[in-house]
């Protein structure tokens, strides 16, 4: 946990019982000592506007790290703070620059590093605290950093809101309890379980991937695969409070959940609708690899949400679905209803196998009948002499026209019937 200090001449004004700068610095010594002896935490300490008087001209390097990280540096802080005179400056974009150095190497990336920005101004040497803030963030160097304004002007509050999670300050008795709140939030266990919900609303969903994207950094930062723990209920994670996350699940569909904040220190609830059943296509009588795929789309809708290959189980949203399965001609069938918890099969007639045999090359369409109406289906190779296809049991007719003729008239034609898993010459010549 790195407390950043503000030590402009601004903290000599007025405020409450002292200066900015007395009350702070007590109230801070006050929090840090009960700290000491704190297992697994470290404190460190960087001042900026304390090395250079404002009235010799502005400095915007005066920032330093005055107390490094290590246990049970409490007593070092706060002699530091009593010993520091307010007297510069304010660049906090330059602090939080050089703050992304201050936090030790963690290999075992099993650390959380806080930082505490505790200022009465913004920024004054034309630095962008909140791009800096967002690029410690994304490179996870830093969590969402807790700043702290104290007596702040009502029209500079918001300039740190995007800098990290702000609170106001307006007088002592605030500035201790935000500080304890800050540091509760920044020190406690914050718990939260994701409760997948069927269309019962009750959490029986799960073994399924989902995501956990920081709000601020768009980042990823969880990506579990839903688990049931032995009492039979959702898994616990432990998550930073200091931000908001964006949820998705990845059924199909993927399920959306925007702006998620958790209460710090509280195991947290965050539910999402998402109940599924399951679709099975049964194999078309060929072996798996040789398996058409079918396209799936909402019904009535025209984007691709999946493509599942027959022979195969998937679980989609309990909803109705459209499929377009990849055979010649092409297998259309609508409104497939996927209903909570059940599965739903289906089975397509297996292909037969047809074979055009021509004694020259040439140029060749197939045709399927469609109601007396014939649709194109596929042409044929113009190289081959011999070529086999496998097509859907119907009605169907090809249309073949040697290579060497140049003359219409020269066209063939021959119809025929194809059955389930049948073979089947078609001699063109």
């Amino acid at each position: 946990m790195l407390f950043i200090y503000d030590a402009s001449n601004s903290m000599n004004a007025r405020w409450e019982s002292g200066s900015r700068h007395d009350v702070a610095k007590r109230l801070m010594s006050e929090t840090i000592d009960s700290l000491q002896n704190k297992p697994n935490l470290e404190l460190a300490l960087r001042v900026y506007g304390h090395q250079k008087d404002y009235r010799k001209g502005q400095d915007c390097d005066d920032t330093k790290l005055e107390v490094g990280f290590e246990q049970n540096s409490g007593s070092k802080i706060i002699s530091t703070l009593n010993r520091i005179t307010p007297k510069g400056t304010t660049p906090i974009a330059m602090t939080l620059e050089k703050a992304g150095n201050d936090f030790p190497s963690c290999p075992d990336n099993n650390c959380r590093n806080v930082i505490i920005l505790i200022t009465d101004g913004i920024e004054e040497c034309g630095g962008d605290p909140c791009a800096v803030s967002r690029i410690l963030q994304k490179q996870g160097v830093v969590l969402k950093p807790f700043v702290i304004g104290v007596g702040l002007d009502e029209s500079f509050r918001q300039t740190f809101k995007c800098v990290g999670t702000f609170f106001d300050a307006s007088n002592e008795n605030v500035f201790k309890n935000v500080l304890g709140i800050v540091i509760s939030q920044a020190l406690n266990s914050t718990t939260a379980q994701i409760n997948l919900l069927d269309v019962n609303n009750d959490a029986t969903e799960t073994n399924v991937a989902y995501t956990l994207y920081n709000k601020s950094t768009g980042l990823d930062e969880i990506n579990y695969i839903h688990t049931m723990n032995n009492a039979g209920v959702p898994d616990t994670i432990y998550l930073d409070p200091s931000t908001k996350f964006d949820l998705v699940v990845h059924t199909i569909p993927k399920v959306e959940k925007k702006d998620i904040g958790l209460t710090p220190g509280t195991h947290n609830l965050i539910a999402v609708r998402s109940p599924q059943g399951t679709l099975e296509l049964k194999p078309s009588g060929q072996i798996l690899s040789e398996q058409p795929w079918a396209i799936v789309r909402k019904t009535g809708e025209h984007k691709t949400l999946h493509v599942q290959r027959l022979g195969t189980v998937e679980k989609y949203l309990v909803g109705a679905y459209d499929l377009e399965v990849l055979t010649l001609p092409r297998t259309k069938i609508s409104n497939i209803y996927i209903d909570q918890s059940k599965t739903t099969s289906l089975e397509l007639p297996p292909p037969g196998l047809v074979t055009f045999m021509r004694n020259t090359p040439g140029y060749g369409s197939i045709f399927v009948y469609e109601e007396n109406e014939l649709k194109w289906v596929c042409n044929l190779s113009e190289s081959s002499r011999n070529e086999s296809v496998k097509l859907q049991p119907g009605r169907y007719k090809v249309v073949f026209r040697p290579k060497a003729t140049h003359d219409s008239k020269f066209s063939r034609e021959k119809e025929f019937t194809i059955s389930p898993g049948a073979s089947l010459p078609v001699k063109l010549f």
